[in-house]
This record gives structure tokens, C-alpha cells and sequence, in this order.
């Protein structure tokens, strides 16, 4: 195959990976914004309501402190699933396709200038004769 197509081929899967993980990032990000925003007004409200209910059963520090490791822990957790997001099958197979694109223009590359190479000894033998 053509070097110069193979490159093309391997841009193009290039193009296409990068967009397909930009595109899933800003899904990512949107999603994560969203839940974000609902999160800290359910927090807000639920932890207003949570103080009222344990303040008639413990003392303020102690509550203070029980709240404080419940937030920790679903911090934790909220940190844990966002970064578990794995490439998609699409951006999965543009890589492969661009990665053997460009391993294929390299091989004709080389055993094209092996080529040229040969010719030119070739010629030059013939002509100092």
C-alpha cells in the first residue's frame, strides 16, 4: 500500500480517537458537573436535617465528627467512579487502525529507500564502467 495513503489512514484514526475521547471527557465533565451541583445542595439540606435529628441524641462534637468521616468516605467513593471511565470500542479500534497504519507506511518507507538505495548503486556501478 501507498506510504503516503497509509499516513493519511493513520491521521484520520488519529482524528477520530482523539475526538471520540474528547467527546466522551465532555460528556464526563458535564455529567460530573451535574451531579456535582446536586450533590452539595442534597448534602447541604440532608446535613441540616442530620444535625437537627442527632444534636437531640449526642453532642455537638460528636456529630460534627460523625459528619465530617460520612463526607470523607463519600468523597472517597465519588473520586473512585469518576476515574474508573474506560476508552469505548470505537476509540479502541482507531487506535489499532492508526497504529498499523503507521507501522505499515514505516515498513514501506524503509524498504522503499532499500529500494532507491539498490538502484543508485546499481546506476552508479554502471556508469564507472
Amino acid at each position: 500500500m501507498n506510504p503516503l495513503r497509509l499516513l493519511r489512514i493513520a491521521l484520520e484514526a488519529e482524528r477520530l480517537r482523539i475526538g471520540l475521547h474528547a467527546r466522551r471527557t465532555a460528556g464526563r465533565v458535564v455529567m460530573g458537573s451535574i451531579a456535582l451541583a446536586l450533590l452539595l445542595g442534597g448534602l447541604g439540606f440532608g446535613h441540616v436535617a442530620a444535625w437537627y435529628w442527632l444534636r437531640s441524641y449526642l453532642l455537638g462534637q460528636y456529630v460534627a465528627l460523625i459528619f465530617t468521616g460520612v463526607d470523607l468516605l463519600l468523597a472517597l467513593f465519588l473520586f473512585l467512579l469518576a476515574f474508573r471511565s474506560a476508552p469505548g470500542l470505537a476509540e479502541v479500534e482507531a487506535l489499532a487502525v492508526r497504529r498499523r497504519a503507521l507501522e505499515q507506511a514505516g515498513e514501506s518507507l524503509t524498504i522503499t529507500a532499500l529500494i532507491f538505495r539498490v538502484f543508485e548503486q546499481l546506476l552508479r556501478s554502471r556508469r564507472s564502467r
